[in-house]
């Protein structure tokens, strides 16, 4: 067998989805606050190990899940944005600044996410991060090359963000 062969899995089960409210804001504009049905999937290449998988399926569902779980049902917020002010969680609330309005939420509905914008290109890279470093923490990215995440906003609608894992 090739050596240099490639083989990849993909997974995107119903169950890998989340419900949340969010707003795309940058200086001088903000949407109103909206929600989407995401479903996610996973797409990985990589060489084939002796067990002969590129990586388990089962691994890859329980940990995109624990990461989408915490998305459920929440609004998300983007930490490093560059024109909304982010206070608390503080007393149970968070308060979102952007110009002129303010948002007070319970902070139990709130995710606040390491990300710039609350968009689907965004989120994807950030699940890529967040399942990259759970493989990590597990050893099983040995075989994995490459790693795709899609966030879907809605049928047919999908942003994707597809890097090497070299490093990761």
């Amino acid at each position: 067998m090739a050596t240099n062969a490639n083989f990849s899995i993909h997974v995107a089960k119903e169950n890998l989805k989340f419900s949340a409210a969010h707003f795309i804001a940058y200086p001088g504009f903000r949407e109103p606050l909206h929600g989407h049905n995401y479903q996610v999937g996973v797409y990985v290449e990589g060489r084939l190990a002796k067990t002969g998988y590129v990586i388990d399926f089962g691994l890859i569902k329980k940990l995109t899940r624990e990461i989408v779980d915490r998305l459920d049902e929440r609004t998300i917020v983007p930490a490093n944005s560059d024109c909304l002010a982010i206070d608390g969680p503080t007393n149970g609330v968070v308060r979102i600044r952007y110009e002129s309005d303010e948002f007070v939420l319970p902070a139990a509905d709130v995710c606040i996410v390491p990300i710039v914008h609350s968009s689907a290109e965004e989120l994807a890279r950030y699940i890529w991060d967040e399942l990259a470093a759970a493989l990590r923490a597990r050893g099983a990215l040995t075989e994995v090359t490459m790693m795709e995440i899609s966030v879907a906003e809605g049928p047919g609608q999908s942003a994707h963000y597809r890097n090497s894992t070299d490093g990761a």
